[in-house]
């Protein structure tokens, strides 16, 4: 590589820019120097069939910081930009693939959380908190309201988000953002159970699933036949549960294929053309029973590292194992983006971090 004074001007800039983008929002700006060696370490492959998913010649780049919770990444192939929500700082960001810059797309964003792209290109959108709703931003930037109640009561705290090739959209619905002030309003819920529904073509709202506790990240399989769905407060632990879906949306079959055994805290997962499940990963904050001794005092220390934990899982279709991406920060979500459909882009916690892989995207 060529380091010109230009190149080293941009990058300067860039990073300038970046700083300052942190301290008007008042979040954490956190430095990170990609490994240097190929293949890049933080790629840990756990199962030899991964490897044809690895690019030898690829590192794990931060390309944003500052941010005090990312989350919700999706990417816009046709402006070649990915957007993402900051949920605390009550923002949507940017992230301009060709420029390298980050800003704000969207201030005032009533704590976006999850985001899709539709099948003609809008940004459709889990209004965390206040509002508690769905939405659609149309090409002339016009807000569409597509969810706000079910059954005549508000929903809860719309989570993540997805779109099949039918135009009708799934969405989570726990309760993350009435609970508390740090990603919202604390409000009492309306819904008796906390849902996972379905936005028909025509506007009609179902709830699909209403026995589980505090569902949050959902993907389809490539075929769009089996739907996956994480439940945050699963039994023991959190888990990725898979459902066969009807051609009239219906869910059935319901099969634990992941159990976060290793105090590991599923969250957001995104599944590629192979049906592989690229899930975000980190400490799910248990403690252990006992305190232990640190510095005379006796403290209840977590389970497990989160030094260890924080990064991405990848599983097969059928649940195995396959690799593990280390990160310097817990990932909440991730999609595959850039021109080729190849680029992994993780949301974690102050950053947002990239890599290209041997993989694309189901969608």
């Amino acid at each position: 590589m060529n380091f010109t004074r230009r190149n080293l001007v941009a990058g300067a800039g860039a990073v300038a820019a970046s700083t300052l983008l942190a301290r008007a929002a008042g979040a954490q700006s956190f430095a990170f120097t990609p490994n240097q060696r190929y293949p890049d370490p933080a790629v840990q492959i756990l199962d030899p069939s991964f490897g044809k998913y690895r690019l030898y010649s690829s590192t794990v780049e931060q390309v944003a910081t500052g941010m005090r919770w990312a989350e919700g990444p999706a990417y816009f192939p046709e402006g070649g930009y990915l957007l993402f929500s900051d949920i605390p700082n009550n923002r949507i960001m940017k992230f301009d693939e060709k420029t390298g810059q980050t800003s704000v797309f969207r201030a005032n964003a009533n704590y976006a959380n999850g985001n899709a792209r539709d099948r003609q290109g809008r940004l459709v959108t889990c209004e965390h908190s206040v509002t508690r709703r769905i939405t659609r931003t149309e090409k002339d930037g016009k807000i569409t309201v597509l969810a706000d109640k079910f059954e005549g009561k508000r929903l809860n705290a719309p989570n993540d988000i997805v779109v099949k090739s039918d135009e009708s959209i799934w969405f989570t619905d726990p309760l993350f953002g009435i609970n508390g002030e740090w990603e919202g309003k604390k409000e009492k819920a309306e819904q008796a159970t906390t849902n996972v529904y379905r936005i028909a073509k025509d506007g009609k709202l179902s709830a699909v699933l209403t026995d589980l506790v505090n569902p949050n990240g959902l993907a389809f399989s490539p075929d769009e036949k089996k739907l996956y769905i994480v439940e945050w407060k699963g039994t023991p632990n959190r888990s990725i549960w898979s459902y066969n879906v009807g051609d009239d949306g219906s869910l059935s079959g319901k099969t634990k294929l992941i159990d976060a055994a290793d105090q590991g805290s599923l969250d957001g997962f995104r599944v590629d053309r192979d049906g592989n499940l690229w899930c975000g990963w980190g400490s799910n904050g248990a403690l252990q029973s006992e305190p232990t001794d640190v510095g005379g005092r006796k403290v209840f220390q977590l389970k497990g590292k989160p030094e260890d934990l924080d990064g991405v899982m990848v599983f097969s279709p059928e649940g195995k194992p396959l690799a593990f991406i280390k990160l310097p920060e817990r990932c909440a979500n991730l999609c595959f983006g850039g021109p080729k459909n190849n680029r992994l882009y993780m949301a974690s916690s102050h950053s947002v971090y990239a890599l290209y892989v041997e993989a694309h995207g189901a969608v």
